[in-house]
């Protein structure tokens, strides 16, 4: 088995009196893809914040990438795509990659955005500033920028979202072949369909607790319904 890219252990985050996550989990094999799955509410994003780095733990451990006290070097293994695109609406496309490149210090920043350009499909809106993209180009340009770094990690939450169906089984056969490359990749997503078609490892969450953890064969659409339907015990 690989090692684990990610380990969480009795992870919980909470915001006052109000408990987002409890007893958390779960361990990530490098180069595999993670599901996260569950209603509104069910904590699904405030998990992905903790392995963003974005907030901390309330009580547990969590480890995301090797053992180091250097939370910037360690924020610079991640590529995150957040819910929101967070683009910067008066760049274009190409130079919200080329500064994120700048920011993480990608060698041939420009050969490198246009290569992810050119792999999503979006030379043709490579020079239209980010806000009079559609949402489904913009997450396109996000998930992009995102990868513009090669980082060991990458963290997505609903991904799919605005994306028509062809745009979507192209980001299908990305995240796949970021798995072949043996990057670990997380994705929270309501789709169960294409997480059971993707996901080596999958968690459903209720309530901020565990409904269910599984993994290879047994990730079916049947079974995510039914513990997203089943609740906690």
């Amino acid at each position: 088995m690989s090692p684990a890219a990610i380990e969480a252990r009795g992870l919980e985050k909470r915001f006052g009196a109000v408990v987002a996550l409890r007893g958390i989990d779960f361990q990530v094999p490098e180069g595999s893809l993670f599901a996260v799955l569950g209603p509104n509410g069910a904590g699904k994003s405030t998990l992905l914040h903790l392995l963003a780095g974005l907030t901390r733990p309330s009580a547990g451990r969590l480890r995301v990438g090797p053992e180091s006290t250097d939370r910037r070097r360690l924020r610079a293994g991640i590529g995150l795509v957040g819910h929101a695109t967070f683009l910067q609406p008066e760049l274009t496309a190409r130079e919200n990659l080329l500064f994120a490149g700048r920011l993480y210090g990608v060698r041939d920043g420009a050969a490198r955005a246009d290569a992810l350009l050119a792999e999503h499909h979006l030379e043709d809106w490579a020079g239209r500033p980010a806000r009079t993209l559609s949402r489904g180009l913009a997450q396109r340009v996000a998930i992009a920028r995102a990868l513009v770094h090669d980082p060991p990690i990458v963290l997505l939450d609903e991904p799919f979202t605005g994306l028509d169906p062809g745009s979507a089984s192209r980001l299908s056969r990305r995240l796949a072949a970021l798995r072949e490359r043996r990057r670990t990749v997380v994705l929270v997503s309501h789709d169960l369909a294409r997480a059971a078609e993707l996901a080596d490892a999958a968690l459903v969450l209720q309530r901020g607790r565990v409904a269910l953890a599984t993994e290879g064969e047994a990730i079916t659409s049947d079974s995510l319904e039914k513990a997203l339907a089943g609740g906690v015990s």
